[in-house]
C-alpha cells in the first residue's frame, strides 16, 4: 500500500504488505509504520469488487498467518494503532488529518486481517497471534496486559470520547465495525456461542464501566442519523458513495450476523438490503443489538442488556435504582422520531420491540404519546407489504402490535386518530379512517395471505390475538373494516365446509380399502374450528361491549346472516354464538317492521335506533360464556 493509491489487482505484490507478513520482524519504532499507513484506496463498490480484494489478499493473510507467531508483526499492528490513538481526540480538536488519516487505516488493516483470522482459525488460536512478539525478544508476552482486552476497550473509549466531525466520521465508523467483526465468530457456530473471548472482555474487567457510554453513543448514533461527509470533506480518497472499504467488509460480516441473529440460520434468505443513508447509525444499531443479545455470563447478567432495560428519558428526575450500574438517561421525544422514521429497516423493528418488550421507561412513554399513527403506521406498512419482508420482520412487526394492543388505552385512542388518503393502501381508496379500522384492515389482510401462502398456524394466532385485545375497545368501525371481519369469515366458513366435506368423503374411501393412509383431515378440522371459534370470539367481544358503537358491524353482520346458521347448532360453538345469534335475530327483526327496499342509510338509522333499545342485560357478558 504505502504512499500512493493502490488498486486491488496490485495488492498480493505491494511491497509494504509483503514485509508486513513477511519473515521479518518489525518494530513498533520502525519507520515502516508510517509509511505502511500513509495510504489511500479506491473504494470497492460492490459485492464483486469485495471478493475480487479477499482473493486478491488471500496471499498476503496466509503468509502473515504462517509468520506472525514468528514475527509478531500483527501484534506490532496492534499496538502502533493503539499509541496513535492516545492523542485522536487532541489530533480531533487541532484538525490534525494526517495523524487521524493514519490511525484510521492501522485500523483499516487490522478490521481486514481480524476477518481473515476468524474466518481461518478457532477463537483460541487467534487469540494467541495477538500474544506473539518477535523471535529475538519472547515468544509470548508474558507479563503485558492482553492485547485483545487493550485493543476492545481502545476502540469503546474512541466511540465514545472522540467528537463527531467530518474528519472523525470514518474512523468512528470503522471503530464499531471492527467490534461488529471482533463478536462474528457466532458465524461460524451452529449452537448459540456461550464461552467467547470478546465476550468476556466486553462483559467483564475494563470495558465494563464503559457500558452505559457506550449504549448511549450507538443510540445516539441510531437517533442522529449522521451521513457520510461529502467526499471534499474526507481525510482520505473517497472514489464513490458506497462507503469506504472496511464498512464494505465489515458491513458483509454484518450481513451475515444479522441472518444468524434474527435466528434464520446462515442458509436463510437476507433481507434485502435498505440503501445506507447513514453507515455510521446502520452500524451502530447492529452493534447495539449484538451486544444486547450476548448471552448472560454464568456469574453476572449481560450489562448491555442490563443498560437497554432500564435507561431513562432526559426529562425523568427519578433516581436511578442502585441495583444497576448501568443506567442511563436519553432523550426520548429523539428516540421516538428515529424510530418512527426507521422502520423500514428490520434492525430498527427490533430495536423497537426490544424496548416496548424490555424497557417499560419507553413503553410507558411511547402509549402516552398523543401521535402515535407516527409509529402504528410504519409498522402496518411492513404487515402489508408482507410478500416484500422477510418473515422475521413480519413477525417482530406483528409481536409490537401485540404488545401495543395489550393497553386499554392503546385500543380506544386510535380509534379516534382518523387518517387521510392512505396511498399504500391499494385494495381499496381510504380517504378518511380511523387509525384502529386501518389496524384491523392490515391484520386481516395478514392473515388471508398467510391463508393463501405460508399457513403459519402461529402468525395466524398472533394476528387474531391482536384482533381479539382490541375487540372490547372497537369504535366506530369503517363500513370497509366491517365488511371485512366478515368476508374473513366468511372465508374460514368456506374452509371449514371443504375440509369437513374431503374427510367425509375420505372416510367413505377407507371403507373399500384398508390400504391407504388416510389424510390427518382430523388435526385440519381442529386448527380451522380453533381459529374460527377466536374470530366468533372477537364479534362477540365487539358487540358485548360496544354494540351502539359500531352500526356498521351489525350491518355487515345482518347481511351475511345466513353465515351464522350453521354454527348455531355446532357443539363447538354453541356458547359463543348465543349472543350473536340474539343480535341476528334482533335486528332482523326491527328491519322486517320497518319494510322492504330499505336505502343502506335507513337501514343503519334502524340498527342505530336498535343498539339504543336493545336491553344490555340481555347480551350475556363473554367471560360466562
Amino acid at each position: 500500500m504505502g504512499a500512493n493509491s493502490s488498486s486491488i489487482s496490485e495488492l498480493p505484490e505491494n511491497e509494504y504488505l509483503k514485509r508486513l507478513s513477511g519473515t521479518e520482524s518489525i518494530s513498533e519504532n520502525d519507520p515502516f509504520w508510517n509509511q505502511l499507513l500513509s495510504f489511500s484506496f479506491t473504494t470497492p463498490t460492490n459485492s464483486a469488487e469485495l471478493k475480487l480484494l479477499e482473493e486478491a489478499t488471500i496471499s498476503v493473510c496466509k503468509s502473515l498467518v504462517e509468520n506472525n507467531p514468528r514475527t509478531g508483526n500483527l501484534g506490532a499492528l496492534i499496538k502502533v494503532f493503539l499509541s496513535r490513538t492516545k492523542e485522536l481526540k487532541i489530533s480531533a480538536e487541532c484538525q490534525n488529518h494526517l495523524f487521524i488519516w493514519q490511525a484510521h487505516n492501522a485500523l483499516f488493516l487490522i478490521c481486514c486481517l481480524l476477518k481473515v483470522f476468524i474466518c481461518q482459525m478457532p477463537e483460541e488460536e487467534m487469540q494467541l497471534h495477538f500474544t506473539y512478539e518477535e523471535k529475538s525478544s519472547v515468544t509470548f508476552q508474558a507479563d503485558s496486559e492482553d492485547l485483545i482486552e487493550e485493543l476492545l476497550c481502545c476502540l469503546i473509549k474512541l466511540i465514545i470520547d472522540i467528537p463527531l466531525l467530518d474528519i472523525t466520521y470514518e474512523i468512528s465508523l470503522e471503530a464499531v465495525s471492527t467490534l461488529v467483526v471482533f463478536l462474528s465468530y457466532q458465524l461460524y457456530h451452529k449452537e448459540i456461542l456461550r464461552h467467547s473471548i470478546s465476550h468476556k472482555y466486553l462483559m467483564h474487567g475494563r470495558c465494563l464501566p464503559y457500558t452505559s457510554r457506550l449504549v448511549k453513543t450507538l443510540l445516539y448514533n441510531f437517533i442522529r442519523q449522521e451521513k457520510r461527509p461529502p467526499p471534499g470533506t474526507h481525510i482520505f480518497q473517497q472514489q464513490s458513495d458506497g462507503g469506504g472499504l472496511l464498512y464494505g467488509l465489515a458491513s458483509g460480516v454484518a450481513t451475515g450476523l444479522w441472518t444468524v441473529f434474527t435466528l434464520g440460520g446462515v442458509g436463510s434468505k437476507p433481507a434485502p438490503q435498505q440503501e445506507q443513508s447513514s453507515p455510521l447509525a446502520s452500524q451502530s444499531l447492529l452493534l447495539l443489538l449484538v451486544l444486547a443479545n450476548l448471552t448472560d455470563a454464568p456469574d453476572s447478567p449481560n450489562p448491555y442488556k442490563q443498560a437497554i432495560m432500564s435507561f431513562k428519558n432526559t426529562q425523568d428526575n427519578t433516581a436511578f435504582p442502585s441495583s444497576n450500574p448501568h443506567a442511563f438517561q436519553i432523550n426520548f421525544n429523539s428516540l421516538y422520531t428515529a424510530l418512527c422514521d426507521q422502520q423500514k429497516s428490520d434492525q430498527a423493528t427490533l430495536l423497537l420491540y426490544m424496548l416496548l418488550h424490555q424497557n417499560s421507561n419507553v413503553r410507558t412513554y411511547m402509549l402516552a404519546r398523543t401521535d402515535m399513527e407516527n409509529l402504528v403506521v410504519p409498522i402496518l406498512e411492513i404487515l402489508y407489504h408482507v410478500e416484500e419482508r422477510n418473515s422475521h420482520h413480519v413477525y417482530m412487526a406483528l409481536i409490537i402490535l401485540l404488545i401495543l394492543t395489550e393497553d386499554d388505552g392503546f385500543n380506544r385512542s386510535i380509534h379516534e386518530v382518523i387518517l387521510k388518503n392512505i396511498t399504500w393502501y391499494s385494495e381499496r381508496v381510504l380517504t378518511e379512517i380511523s387509525l384502529g379500522s386501518l389496524l384491523i384492515l392490515v391484520v386481516i389482510r395478514t392473515i388471508q395471505y398467510n391463508m393463501t401462502r405460508t399457513r403459519d398456524k402461529y402468525l395466524h394466532t398472533n394476528c387474531l390475538a391482536a384482533l381479539a385485545n382490541m375487540s372490547a375497545q372497537f369504535r366506530s368501525l369503517h363500513q370497509y373494516a366491517a365488511q371485512r371481519i366478515i368476508s374473513l369469515f366468511s372465508l374460514l366458513s368456506k374452509k371449514h365446509n371443504k375440509v369437513l366435506e374431503q374427510a367425509t368423503q375420505s372416510l367413505r374411501g377407507s371403507l373399500s380399502s384398508d390400504d391407504v393412509p388416510l389424510p390427518d383431515y382430523a388435526q385440519d378440522l381442529n386448527v380451522i374450528e380453533e381459529v374460527i371459534r377466536m374470530m366468533l370470539e372477537i364479534i362477540n367481544s365487539c358487540l358485548t361491549n360496544s354494540l351502539h358503537h359500531n352500526p356498521n358491524l351489525v350491518y355487515a353482520l345482518l347481511y351475511k346472516r345466513d353465515l351464522f346458521e350453521q354454527f348455531r347448532t355446532h357443539p363447538s360453538f354453541q356458547d359463543i354464538m348465543q349472543n350473536i345469534d340474539l343480535v341476528i335475530t334482533f335486528f332482523s327483526s326491527r328491519l322486517q317492521q320497518a319494510g322492504a327496499e330499505l336505502s343502506v342509510e335507513r337501514v343503519l338509522e334502524i340498527i342505530k335506533q336498535g343498539a339504543v333499545a336493545l336491553p344490555k342485560d340481555r347480551l350475556r357478558d363473554e367471560s360466562s360464556l
